[in-house]
């Protein structure tokens, strides 16, 4: 079976921690081009025009994005905590990080061949690169306790989230100026240039995702085990033994849950700014125009955030986030023109990248390092059954008040509750347990 080797000592100089770190980051500036262009930016709308040329409603059409987004975040969900597991035993997050790459690769390229009314083929297609894109973050996040140093989680991992945010903006500005003149480019009209941005999503991914693979080492495991039957059935058993500590790391089970609450509802507003700008008239050089902004607002804010957690801590900053995605939430009810889509734009770039990146590092801080893909699979699989619940009560609120206005407003639930258990998580004492637990590893 191998031996288990020791997690790789940290880099001997700040010249090569710094490349790791920035390689490791690099990994969201490439992969956030599928989360900006295919999650938020032009496939949701893309994919209504599937549904509306299919003879559906508008209100219909915003709904089965919903729904598409719901149910692919179920595959993931059932298979993320044994494929973290895996990760672990095998000393395999880079491997099985390289596979999901592929998957999301070929998703994001699939997408460019759908005919005109094609919205089933459509909605497997997404999956298939949404599964390469939330099941490859199990492992490229389960390696930032590796790479990062000591009391430098927060800032790491919101190096990697503001580099999303930059990398992903770069590529919708290229997108939309192709969109809005592609003769500029050489490309014959708008419809050859919305499918050729789908490509561009899986090049720029790949590319850029290169860094990470050529200089990080492979945290310990079993080195030469390969993932079997075997091995899959004992992922099951893992998971087992991961649900059981999660229950008695008593303030990481608190926070988890907190977060699933929450972050369903940042995911869902992601998720469905665009097809619900969409249906309320909103033109889509005006969205792309709205999406740009926070993009790029979202890149300083992100680094800002980091450092406000050293003045307040990660829990107030986040909870500082949450009230602004109240706001949000609320006002998205009300908007009636572009520039009130502008207004909450900007909001959302201030809070968005820099909530989800103290997020990460808290549950970082609270995770043994040895088990650190097992307890990312499993955060994932939260993540993923509760990011059902958001996408999934938008689209049924708006079917049954005929309106999206209402879908938004309720998701409002999901921030209020996710923030009232965030205020009871002791970080301290989760912290302490971490330590307690990776001494005795």
């Amino acid at each position: 079976m191998g031996e288990i080797n020791p997690t790789p000592p940290p880099p001997a100089s700040a010249r090569d921690y710094r490349r790791v770190v920035n390689s490791w980051a690099m990994y969201d500036w490439a992969n956030s081009a599928f989360a900006v262009i295919i999650l938020t930016a032009v496939f949701p709308v893309y994919y209504r025009a599937l549904v509306t040329n299919a003879g559906r409603s508008p209100e219909d059409a915003t709904a089965y994005w919903a729904y598409t987004n719901s149910a692919s975040l179920l595959v993931i969900a059932l298979v993320g905590p044994v494929l973290g597991a895996a990760a672990d035993i095998t000393s395999g997050r880079k491997r099985l990080l390289a596979a999901a790459l592929a998957f999301g690769v070929l998703g994001s390229t699939g997408l460019a061949f759908l005919g005109k009314d094609t919205f089933v083929l459509g909605s497997l297609v997404f999956a298939l690169g949404n599964f390469g894109f939330t099941g490859g973050n199990i492992f490229y996040e389960a390696l930032l306790p590796h790479i990062a140093r000591p009391g430098d989680l927060d800032r790491v991992s919101a190096r990697g989230y503001a580099l999303g945010y930059l990398g992903g903006g770069l590529l919708l500005v290229i997108n939309a100026l192709w969109l809005y003149r592609p003769d500029w480019f050489g490309l014959p009209d708008r419809e050859f240039a919305l499918r050729a941005s789908f490509v561009s999503v899986a090049v720029w991914w790949l590319f850029f995702a290169l860094p990470l693979f050529r200089n990080i080492t492979e945290p310990g495991g079993r080195e030469g085990v390969r993932v079997s039957v075997r091995m899959v059935i004992d992922g099951w058993s893992r998971l087992t033994r991961t649900l059981t500590q999660v229950r008695r790391y008593r303030q990481l089970a608190l926070f988890l849950t907190a977060f699933w609450l929450y972050n369903d509802g940042v995911s869902t507003i992601i998720k469905m700014a665009a097809a619900y700008g969409d249906e309320i008239g909103i033109g889509h050089n005006e969205m792309l125009i709205a999406l740009i902004l926070t993009q790029f607002i979202g890149f300083p804010s992100t680094f800002g955030f980091g450092a406000l957690a050293r003045y307040f801590g990660a829990k107030r900053s986040i909870l500082l986030g949450l009230a602004c995605y109240m706001v949000v939430s609320i006002c998205g009810f009300f908007i009636k023109s572009a520039v009130h889509f502008y207004a909450l734009a900007v909001v959302v770039g201030l809070v968005q990248g820099g909530t989800q990146a103290l997020s990460r590092s808290l549950f970082t801080m609270m995770v043994p390092k040895a088990q650190s893909a097992e307890f990312f699979g499993f955060f994932s699989t939260g993540e993923k059954l509760a990011g059902i619940i958001g996408p999934a009560l938008f689209g049924l609120v708006g079917q049954l008040t005929g309106s999206s206005r209402w879908g938004i407003i309720s998701v409002t639930f999901l921030f209020v509750t996710g923030a009232l258990l965030l205020c009871r998580v002791d970080e301290q004492e989760g912290r302490s347990v971490a330590e307690t637990a990776e001494n005795f590893a």
